[in-house]
């Protein structure tokens, strides 16, 4: 599989897109830091606001659309030989750009950011310093951090961190026996206005998908608003969606997807998730644009074969799509 190609690259490919104005709609791995830690430079004074002088933020269900990019998004699944689902809406303004949009995809590890923002909303940042002990026999494949705190158990924050930051397995196993394991996690996405995800098993289990069950499901427009709720909404405090802002921007699995498909100078937080076959990957976004409101995406893909690869550049492009529709 070839590697990403540069964010400029990636962006510049799709430069000279033709877009069509978009039409109201009535109904419809840097280098790692120590876990708990920022990289200094990522930091901004407000990084859950838009930016001064952004437009205000439009509420969830005002919507419009951007039906010109249906071409490129299907020259994107024949380049690729892929399934592509895409959920884009600049919350300024309620545009949205769409794409498979309302159908069922794996969602991964993308579930850990919203893990991270329950925990927030349930013990609050004065209960991150809480620590959970476990033993060796909780540890599951790829858990580069939790592996290495077995005999100290980790803070609630550590956890989360691990999770959101670096996909580990375990901290977001740990993370859903705070919620009351996948069900609890699905209830409370539910209490939020989720009726579509289905929450089922734990990790690595929940990423072993087959096509066509609806087992760990999500639609790329339902995660999309998961994450545009937590993120930027009033479902945590001001401290708690400054945490998660703060975990989302410093992820270190994200440089080869949605990342490498903005401007240089967008912000992006976000979360990945690939899956075991069938070439299940996924990101989930927040993209911060200068002196403009977030724009939240969703980029979600798979390909037929239990044996497929999948390839970053997929989401990469996808995600200049999305920049370019909405300008």
């Amino acid at each position: 599989m070839r590697h990403a190609r540069a964010r400029r690259a990636v962006v510049g490919a799709f430069a000279a897109l033709a877009l069509v104005p978009l039409t109201a709609c009535g109904e419809d791995g840097p280098q790692a830091s120590a876990p708990g830690t920022a990289p200094a430079n990522t930091a901004s004074p407000n990084p859950a606001s838009p930016a001064p002088g952004a437009s205000a933020t439009a509420p969830p269900g005002t919507r419009a659309t951007a039906p010109d990019t249906a071409d490129a998004f299907e020259k994107l699944e024949a380049e690729f030989d892929a399934r592509l689902g895409v959920y884009a809406v600049d919350t300024g303004t309620g545009r949205e750009v769409t794409h498979h949009a309302d159908e069922r995809f794996a969602y991964a590890s993308t579930f850990k950011a919203l893990a991270a923002g329950a925990v927030l909303r349930t013990y609050k940042v004065s209960g991150m310093d809480r620590v959970i002990t476990y033993s060796e026999d909780d540890l599951v494949p790829n858990s580069p951090v939790t592996e290495k705190h077995v005999g100290t158990g980790m803070t609630l924050g550590a956890l989360c961190d691990a999770a959101v930051r670096y996909s580990d397995n375990t901290a977001a196993n740990l993370l859903l026996d705070q919620l009351g394991g996948p069900k609890g996690l699905g209830a409370l996405l539910a209490e939020l206005g989720d009726g579509v995800t289905r929450m089922e098993r734990r990790e690595p289990e929940l990423s072993r998908w087959v096509p066509g069950s609806t087992r760990d499901t999500t639609t790329p427009r339902a995660f999309a608003e998961n994450l545009r709720a937590f993120a930027l909404g009033d479902v945590l405090g001001d401290a708690e969606r400054a945490r998660l802002t703060r975990w989302l921007r410093t992820n270190t699995t994200g440089d080869e997807v949605i990342r490498a498909g903005v401007p240089d100078n967008w912000s992006v937080g976000d979360k990945t998730g690939s899956g075991t076959g069938y070439g299940i990957r996924n990101d989930i976004a927040v993209l911060w644009p200068p002196d403009r409101a977030p724009v939240v995406v969703a980029v979600l893909s798979n390909r037929d074969g239990e044996d497929d690869a999948y390839d970053n550049r997929l989401l990469a492009k996808a995600a200049a799509v999305v920049v370019r529709a909405l300008g």
